[in-house]
């Protein structure tokens, strides 16, 4: 056991028991973090405009500070992106946070020196739960890689300017850095598959123990790390790898594909961060669902999805959720979002201590590779095509091809076509392009060699018909979604390919 290993189990004794006491009384938690941020904000424009001087009840707060969503938020966060202090929160962000927008590009998400502890202890917190549970420390010894996005910053009106894990890749602990691969250089290599053949020619030779990133990257590398030392299972070439340590993304449709690219059964711990903030953490390997992080920063409301389209939807602070309830997730951050309604959606499978599940997104999606392509950047880019193509579209839908039998991964389009383009290669690049202008993170995936060009695939007349009826929904409000997450309904469309 070595030096590192061996003091972390004390370490983690130490923090996690400090964890716990929060866990135990999250009540109590989430009432000091409203009453800070209530204080510390009250100054601000967001908070002169909301009365926060009168402010003093849960209640209270949802009289004057409406449920918004970040386009709702967005006159508010242009100011803070313009270098104006003092509007959601005192001061200026150290960071703006770069993301997937929904209806104008690109998202802008403030980091404030109050809230960048949020996403590094909470990360060190999941892994410390891990060591405290199971005794396994081991993987500290050893190396340890983070397959992330370039920790390149650029800057924006004085403020610095990154993708989350570019942000996140300054504040790793100095006793992690000796153990951290690849190096800084290779980090910032835009070209995804540039990047993964450097980072195996670093790695295929070290002591790699434990892997951290979004599954359909590590995926790659590992195909690459194979390809490159002939070996046929990365266990060979990694005999002490022993954690996995993932989030972004469901991983169970890579789950089998793992396993038999790794040729053993491994730990992983699921992580649940975004750019907003870092909400929950596996802390066992025993229980089911989340740890909720109800002591670091943000004080969390949940709304029942069912309710979200009322025009006064129930808020639901912590105490008095239920098991089993689907919930929109609405976070008020000590880097000034309020009543923010980030999309997520959870469902509290655990109340001593608080976990969750994440049960998905309000509205429809894919994100398989970590891009959070939605409904409205799909019909947006499928109007574009047809109108240069002079097509016209019956009805498609959108799923993700995560392990085609050859080549990269994509997005695949099933179509019914009323009238079909003369040129179906013309209309594939129109639609991909403009789904790369409306989505950054598709933009850089397209960019970086992850996902090839969307495919196309034409169905027979008829196919949506019949794959409704074959569910049972024909009729009615019933409809297929622009996208989904999953291969459920490509399945069943797959059958009428032409």
């Amino acid at each position: 056991m070595g030096v590192k290993s061996f003091i972390s189990k004390y370490y983690a004794a130490f923090l996690i028991g400090k964890l716990r006491k929060a866990v135990l009384h999250p009540a109590d938690a989430q009432h000091q973090i409203f009453q800070n941020l209530i204080r510390q904000a009250k100054h601000t424009k967001f908070g002169k405009e909301h009365n926060f001087e009168s402010i003093h009840t849960y209640d209270d707060f949802v009289k004057n500070v409406p449920i918004r969503d970040y386009e709702q938020l967005k006159s508010y966060i242009d100011e803070v992106v313009k270098g104006y202090p003092d509007i959601l929160w005192p001061g200026k962000p150290i960071y703006l946070c770069k993301t997937s927008g929904t209806t104008s590009g690109a998202k802008y998400i403030p980091i404030s020196k109050e809230s960048i502890p949020n996403h590094i202890d909470s990360a060190k917190h999941a892994l410390l739960s891990y060591i405290h549970e199971t005794g396994n420390a081991s993987f500290l010894d050893g190396k340890m890689i983070f397959l992330q996005g370039s920790p390149t910053l650029a800057s924006k009106n004085g403020i610095p300017l990154g993708r989350l894990s570019g942000i996140v890749a300054h504040h790793v602990p100095a006793y992690l850095q000796k153990n951290r691969v690849p190096t800084f250089k290779t980090n910032c290599i835009d070209d995804w598959e540039q990047k993964v053949e450097a980072i195996v020619d670093e790695t295929f030779d070290q002591d790699l123990r434990l892997i951290s990133g979004i599954p359909a990257w590590v995926q790659m590398y590992f195909e690459k790390l194979l390809e490159k030392t002939g070996k046929k299972t990365v266990a060979e070439v990694f005999p002490n790898f022993s954690l996995f340590v993932y989030g972004g993304v469901n991983f169970e449709p890579y789950r089998p594909i793992f396993d038999s690219l790794i040729g053993k059964k491994i730990d992983s711990v699921e992580t649940f961060p975004a750019s907003e903030g870092f909400f929950a953490f596996q802390d066992s390997q025993k229980e089911k669902g989340l740890l909720l992080v109800v002591n670091h920063g943000i004080f969390f409301e949940f709304i029942p999805v069912d309710e979200l389209s009322k025009e006064k939807p129930s808020r639901i602070p912590l105490e008095k959720v239920e098991l089993g309830v689907n919930y929109a997730l609405i976070l008020n951050t000590n880097a000034g979002l309020w009543g923010y309604n980030i999309g997520d959606t959870v469902k509290f499978v655990s109340k001593n201590p608080y976990r969750v599940v994440v049960s998905g997104r309000i509205k429809h999606f894919t994100s398989a590779f970590g891009e959070h392509v939605i409904a409205e950047e799909v019909e947006k880019s499928m109007v574009e095509g047809s109108s240069k193509a002079s097509c016209t579209v019956r009805e498609f839908h959108v799923a993700p091809q995560v392990s085609p039998k050859e080549g990269l991964p994509y997005h695949e389009w099933f179509i019914e076509f009323d009238k079909t383009p003369i040129d179906l290669e013309a209309f594939a690049e129109a639609v991909d392009q403009k789904l790369q202008s409306l989505n950054p993170y598709y933009f850089d995936l397209r960019k970086g060699n992850i996902l090839r060009r969307l495919v196309i695939s034409c169905v027979a007349e008829g196919a949506f018909v019949a794959a409704m009826k074959s569910k049972g929904k024909l009729g009615g409000q019933n409809k297929i979604p622009r996208l989904t997450n999953d291969r459920d309904i490509a399945s069943l469309l797959a059958e009428f390919k032409l």
